[in-house]
């Protein structure tokens, strides 16, 4: 299988997870306008199963290092496989609440707050199950990171137009969903052999199959959770199951293309966090909701008619969320 060796390549593909993480609300919004969110996300939880195998299947089985995909899982204890599985069910509730957020509040105020609250929680959690790095220049950033949030939230509450129904909802719906999301990747890091990719210990995952058992996971719970909000919406009428299939092949696709760039960017902190540490892989993917406002501030408009001051907050949220990063980068370093 591919496995990273150098740190410098390690950031890198956590860059690649704080794009994809980032980036796939797009297909959201891109769908939003005659497609229910609750819809939108069983395509979304299609494409990344399929997208989690296709990796395992190239990625995860070409090469001279380490298990194969098929030889791996085949040898995952149940104590692993539960715990992956876990922190697939604690991600989809968390997820299905932010993807709420986001239909309600807007992108860029729903990913800075959500997921900047699992940025900072989830980090913590992370770096005391699993410590690698500087803890100080580390929780620098991250502090860094908790005043580009606030910046975020000012701005928010200084919208022209704020008085949009149910804003106040999705602010506490992404509240919640960045609290649980912060818990999700310790239980599948603590399946992962960590130390060694290349020889793992018996009975402990790859991040290959630690994908795919997640995004099953996912999937599994998605029966329960999507359909209780089918049937009991955050906003709106109760959609039906009879109303997805109606859907046209090119929305279907879009959300199946939302599920596989989350799904890469998922991948990629995994096969990072062999070298940098699930901490800082976990921390640098996170650093989203700064992409995420890139997009909502410029291509969405979702802050336009704002005035100066506005303006200026958003530019020290970027500021901050630069320096941050940077801080977060230069921890593992060492």
């Amino acid at each position: 299988m591919f496995i990273i060796n150098s740190y410098t390549l390690a950031v890198f593909f956590c860059f690649i997870t704080m794009l994809c993480w980032g980036s796939w609300g797009n297909t959201q919004k891109m769908a939003a306008k005659n497609w229910r969110y609750e819809l939108f996300y069983w395509d979304y939880v299609i494409g990344m199963v399929l997208f989690a195998l296709f990796l395992a299947f190239t990625m995860g089985s070409i090469g001279n290092e380490g298990r194969p995909f098929l030889e791996d899982i085949a040898q995952v204890s149940s104590a692993s496989f539960l715990s992956i599985i876990l922190g697939g069910v604690i991600f989809n509730a968390s997820n299905i609440l932010l993807a709420a957020s986001t239909s309600i509040a807007g992108m860029s105020v729903a990913f800075p707050l959500g997921v900047g609250i699992s940025l900072v929680l989830g980090t913590v959690v992370n770096y005391i199950g699993a410590p690698k790095g500087n803890p100080v220049i580390l929780f620098i950033g991250i502090a860094l990171i908790v005043i580009a949030i606030i910046c975020n939230g000012i701005a928010s509450g200084k919208m022209q137009g704020e008085k949009k129904e149910g804003s106040s909802k999705g602010i506490w719906l992404a509240v919640l969903a960045g609290t649980l999301m912060a818990f999700f990747y310790r239980f599948v890091a603590r399946a992962m052999d960590l130390e060694n990719f290349s020889s793992p210990a018996a009975g402990m995952a790859t991040p290959y199959t630690a994908i795919v058992i997640f995004s099953f996971g996912v999937l599994l719970s998605n029966f329960l959770f999507n359909s209780l909000v089918m049937r009991y919406p955050f906003v709106g009428e109760p959609v039906s199951y009879k109303e997805y299939f109606k859907g046209n092949l090119k929305t279907h696709l879009v959300g199946i293309l939302g599920g596989s760039i989350w799904c890469l960017g998922t991948a990629f902190s995994y096969i990072a966090s062999g070298k940098a540490g699930a901490a800082i892989s976990y921390a640098l993917g996170q650093g989203a909701p700064m992409i995420a406002a890139i997009w909502g501030v410029f291509v969405w408009k979702e802050f336009k008619g704002s005035g100066n001051k506005v303006n200026r907050l958003l530019a020290l949220m970027f500021c901050f969320f630069i320096a941050g990063l940077a801080c977060i980068i230069a921890s593992g370093g060492n």
